[in-house]
């Protein structure tokens, strides 16, 4: 495993890390207990020290689990986890992957932090984002002030926010990172996906405020374009109605099968297209770390590995750089996108 540090923290993280959604929320499979902790133990095993969390996965069940699976390793990980959602109010009212109410109101925040806390039986977070941000929170000074205070308290290390949750958002990212220059910014990004990703760290790095430095790193998921980027999935893979991929549709599928047969060049002894995928994702320093979607062991082998495979060239970045240009040669398919994707033009004074 290799390591990265969030420029002015001292957080390091490892470069795969471990995002909890899938053994907590049952939108991956319905995993026990003891089988989630089991694949835990088995990623710190492998080198991964990142933790992903939200308190709002299992109405704080993430949380917990992490506490359960490393009672005595505190020292030895980096937890991250997100805060936003009111489950407690609205915990039960969820239905499938429909969003609850959010609250991010300052005495919300500072409470659902605590109790963050108290789920984790530690006194400190590592990495502390907004969970699913919209341009209110981006434009609200009390907010950001909060998680400035909550570093100066010692509560967390580094504060950032997370977009979602599905794809888009092109303008709460890139407003969010030019202006309040978190230390982490989570986002969907995949070289099937570049799409709004790419634009948010590209236009994001450059702040408004003056004299300011881009410090903001990212934090990746859905890596693997919910695991097309696997290269395991055939024209007749179903999901269960439960699995958060059945609502893809069927066109997705189809035309993702298709893009993956353009990438094959990426395959080779010592890398498997997963793996490459990663790396496409690890070979652009900005990005801090990349949570790919785990939910069994060969598959935590084969991504914990992945920074140890040959990196991609720079003619195999710029060939995978030429065929999303080309949509992969899929014509006729519309993204749908969610969130501020375009902007009026400013005026212009004569």
């Amino acid at each position: 495993m290799k390591f990265r540090t969030l420029p002015e923290t001292n957080v390091r993280v490892s470069e795969i890390g471990f995002g909890l959604w899938t053994i907590s929320t049952g939108w991956w499979g319905n995993f026990t207990e003891g089988e989630a902790i089991a694949l835990m133990h088995k990623a710190l095993d492998l080198g991964i020290t990142l933790f992903d969390a939200a308190d709002t996965y299992g109405n704080g069940y993430s949380e917990e689990l992490i506490a359960r699976a490393f009672p005595k390793q505190r020292d030895q990980i980096v937890i991250a986890t997100k805060v936003g959602y009111n489950f407690y109010d609205h915990g039960n009212e969820r239905k499938g992957q429909r969003e609850i109410p959010q609250d991010f109101s300052v005495p919300f925040i500072r409470a659902a932090v605590d109790k963050a806390l108290q789920r984790l039986h530690t006194d400190h977070i590592d990495i502390l984002q907004l969970h699913n941000i919209r341009m209110p929170q981006v434009e609200d000074d009390a907010l950001w002030s909060l998680m400035e205070e909550l570093v100066r308290e010692g509560k967390i290390r580094a504060h950032g926010a997370a977009l979602g949750p599905a794809i888009g958002w092109l303008y709460e990212g890139v407003d969010c990172v030019q202006r309040r220059r978190p230390h982490v910014f989570q986002h969907i990004y995949n070289a099937l996906e570049p799409h709004p990703g790419r634009q948010i760290m590209d236009e994001g790095e450059h702040p408004t405020a003056p004299g300011a430095s881009a410090r903001t790193r990212y934090l990746i998921r859905v890596t693997h374009s919910s695991g097309m980027l696997e290269g395991k999935y055939t024209k007749d893979t179903t999901f269960p109605p439960t699995d958060h991929r059945s609502h893809r549709p069927k066109s997705w599928l189809i035309n993702g099968l298709k893009k993956i047969e353009t990438l094959q060049f990426l395959v080779g002894p010592d890398r498997t297209l997963g793996q490459a995928a990663l790396q496409w994702l690890l070979a652009d320093e900005r990005i801090a770390s990349c949570l790919p979607n785990i939910y069994e062991e060969a598959q935590l082998r084969e991504f914990a590995a992945a920074p140890e495979t040959p990196a991609l060239t720079a003619d195999e970045l710029t060939r995978v750089a030429e065929l999303a240009r080309d949509n992969f040669g899929i014509e006729g398919e519309v993204p749908n996108y969610k969130g501020t994707m375009t902007r009026e033009p400013e005026a212009v004074a004569t």
